[in-house]
């Protein structure tokens, strides 16, 4: 229950020294109290209660005998598009301590929440069959409601779900421990890595294996990216050098392999698709582009000025995430904004200008903190290279800003 304290990256549903059984039966006090609209004996953990009121306001029911939409015709598909196939040895050889035990299965989603693969005992594979948790089913937070591989998916972190925990009343007999499978080049989340059994084998330290397993992924995946970068860049040193001019060597996810006569960076951004000869990039301005194997060579267009004839368009309607829209001669390219970045944008929109310490004012009602604004600010500018201007801070005079409300 919350007043067990504030919730950690890695929570544990049933704490070290607690009896399952008892907090079980007050589990689900809380749940048919919550479910019926009353007043419950305790509150549910941040991340449960939290799911609890997602699920509820998308409609779902607790008792809804709609099992899971199943996916298995696209099966092949969607285990090839995900990323993670390379990873299964490691996830059955990292969970081996528990589903060896044969009362737990390991299994893994997609990003969607879709399950790709299933391992471990015949006994508990067959109560997941009679459930539903079969592979190609989708079993996202929106598909079947509070569940670990769904919520972990939503809170973009670790969790354990036990019990009454889960939002539909027939997973109450299971526990699930999940935690969410990232790509470092991206940030984005691949999947999910969970294991799930009945709900006697909730166990503390389950969740941290299942993360720490999920952790160990992610540096594989990061081990492969960097020796990819390794690779581009024996093609991409003598090209450069021979080059005669500034230039870099990306990979497809704008990673910088090799850089000749320009500052050094980690990164560019890229568009989704690069289909053209030429782009507008955050942090070059106007580039030629050029395929290589495994990535692209990028040219600075020297002489074009990196704010001329570009319009920006900043989307700040409510129940978006705001987002800005650049458009130039080399195509348009459109960055999600932070809310601290849109405020500040927002103010620079009208065009008047201003100094570090009004914008202060503006954001905080407090003048002095301009260290703070001269950050974000200077995050920004990396950002839309060339679009922003100092001394006041404001657009770039050739810069037409358009701002949707």
């Amino acid at each position: 229950m919350q007043n067990r304290g504030v919730a950690h990256a890695v929570e544990p549903a049933v704490a070290h020294g607690e009896d399952p059984r008892t907090y079980a039966r007050l589990l689900a006090e809380v749940y048919d109290a919550t479910m019926a609209g009353e007043r419950p004996p305790a509150r549910p953990r941040e991340v449960i209660g939290d799911s609890w009121e997602r699920v509820i306001a998308a409609g779902l029911r607790p008792d809804s005998g709609a099992g899971p939409a199943i996916h298995s015709a696209d099966l092949a598909r969607l285990r090839r598009e995900s990323g993670l196939g390379g990873l299964i040895d490691d996830f059955t050889g990292g969970l081996a301590p528990i589903t060896d035990a044969g009362s737990s299965i390991m299994v893994v989603s997609d990003a969607e929440g879709r399950l790709l693969w299933r391992s471990g005992s015949p006994r508990v594979l067959r109560e997941a069959d009679r459930l539903g948790f079969v592979e190609g089913a989708a079993w996202s937070e929106n598909d079947v409601g509070t569940n670990a591989i769904g919520t972990a998916l939503a809170s973009r972190a670790p969790v354990q779900t036990f019990s009454a925990e889960h939002f539909a009343r027939n997973q109450h007999p299971w526990t699930c421990s999940a935690a969410p499978i990232r790509d470092r080049r991206t940030g984005r989340v691949l999947g999910v890595v969970d294991v799930s059994g009945p709900a006697s084998t909730v166990h503390p330290t389950t969740l941290a294996l299942v993360a720490a397993v999920a952790g160990l992924a992610e540096a594989s995946l990061r081990e492969a990216h960097l020796a990819g970068l390794d690779q581009l860049r024996t093609v991409a040193a003598p090209l450069l050098a021979g080059l005669g001019g500034p230039g870099l060597v990306v990979d497809a996810h704008g990673w910088v392999a090799a850089v000749g006569q320009l500052a050094p960076c980690t990164r560019v951004t890229l568009p989704t698709a690069v289909d053209s000869a030429h782009l507008w990039l955050p942090e070059l301005g106007q580039c030629s582009v050029e395929p290589l194997p495994g990535g692209w060579l990028l040219r600075p267009v020297a002489d074009a000025a990196r704010g001329a004839g570009t319009r920006v368009v900043l989307d700040l309607r409510a129940g978006r995430t705001p987002s800005v829209t650049v458009t130039g001669a080399a195509g348009e390219w459109r960055h999600q904004l932070t809310p601290r970045h849109a405020q500040i944008l927002a103010l620079l929109s009208d065009g008047r200008g201003r100094t570090a310490a009004q914008i202060a004012e503006s954001l905080f009602g407090d003048a002095a903190r301009v260290v703070t604004v001269r950050a974000e600010i200077s995050r920004l500018r990396r950002v839309l290279s060339g679009l922003i201007a100092a001394q006041p801070y404001r657009f770039a005079d050739s810069v037409a800003v358009e701002t949707l409300r």
